[in-house]
């Protein structure tokens, strides 16, 4: 899948040479808000070791500009489409879900990592009773498949899936990007103008593994499946999420240095496949071996 964010509303990408959207399993659109936003004050995006931080703001047309302006231009035919659901109050959440419950989308994904402007701005994510009211508000108004995007910036992501699981999601994806920040020594003023944004790419990949390893062993009991991402770039990356559990997994960061790269994830998953005589993905989720109890404590 290609990740929200990084392929705008599905459009952009079409214009890489090499590249179609059928090659991708799906598509998620870019975070959409019930009002149009014009987003953060630059500087935006900031490159990292093995990382990125990017704080966009949400820069996006309105929910209803999306529905009646851009998903009439994409092709349903190609790949399924996502749409990325945000807002800063439940009500917004379930009213931006409304609209596209009423459009051609294949699948809501819900963005809980959204700060809730009635808390304090506290994020939806970071708490699985306020996660859990925000997955039952969008339930509530869509029959659509939903999946829930969970944030690894809270103290316990398994009971946050379970509550989730609980209010009516379909789906997990297993994680949304890390909390940070970088600095301008020379003018003593932080980088980001957001001061602060999501961290991604192969940095957080070791997180976002333990992550999925983690909510797989509680979202197997309802055959919930989990989109795993988090700075995958190569196809044994994509087999390490799926062997943790992941049923399929997304990219992203990936996308912004090498736009063919799912193309070349999907050839080394099917080489690996056949040279291991594997018939199906299927046989691979959540195949990992180990016998350490979950929150075993790693020794000195």
């Amino acid at each position: 899948m290609l990740l929200s964010g990084c392929v705008g509303f599905g459009e952009e990408y079409t214009r890489v040479k090499g590249f179609s959207n059928g090659d991708a399993g799906a598509i998620v659109l870019k975070g959409t808000t019930l009002a149009p936003r014009l987003g953060n004050e630059p500087h935006r995006v900031w490159e990292t070791p093995s990382g990125m931080l990017n704080a966009i703001g949400l820069q996006n047309p309105g929910a209803r500009a999306v529905v009646d302006e851009i998903l009439p231009t994409l092709d349903f035919t190609e790949t399924r489409f996502f749409a990325n659901v945000c807002g800063s109050t439940v009500d917004e959440y379930a009213e931006v879900t409304r609209i596209f419950d009423q459009s051609p989308i294949d699948a809501i994904e819900i963005n809980i990592s959204c700060p809730n402007v009635k808390e304090g701005g506290v994020a939806f994510g970071n708490y699985p009773e306020m996660s859990a009211q925000v997955v039952a508000a969008c339930r509530a108004v869509t029959t659509k498949p939903l999946i829930t995007k969970l944030s690894p910036n809270q103290t316990d992501i398994v009971a946050n899936a379970r509550a989730c699981i609980d209010a009516g999601t379909d789906a997990l994806s297993v994680i949304n990007t890390l909390m940070g920040m970088a600095i301008d020594v020379e003018h003593k003023v932080p980088i980001i103008g957001n001061i602060r944004g999501g961290l991604s790419g192969p940095a957080i990949r070791p997180i976002a593994l333990l992550k999925v390893h983690q909510v797989h062993a509680e979202a197997a009991r309802d055959n919930i499946p989990i989109i795993g991402q988090g700075g995958i770039e190569t196809a044994e990356n994509a087999l390490e999420f799926i062997l943790a559990g992941s049923t399929t997994v997304g990219v992203g960061t990936a996308l912004f240095y090498d736009p063919l790269v799912v193309n070349k994830i999907n050839r080394g998953i099917a080489a690996y496949m056949d040279g291991a005589d594997i018939r199906s993905v299927a046989n691979l989720v959540g195949a990992l071996a180990t016998d350490a109890a979950p929150d075993e404590a790693v020794s000195d």
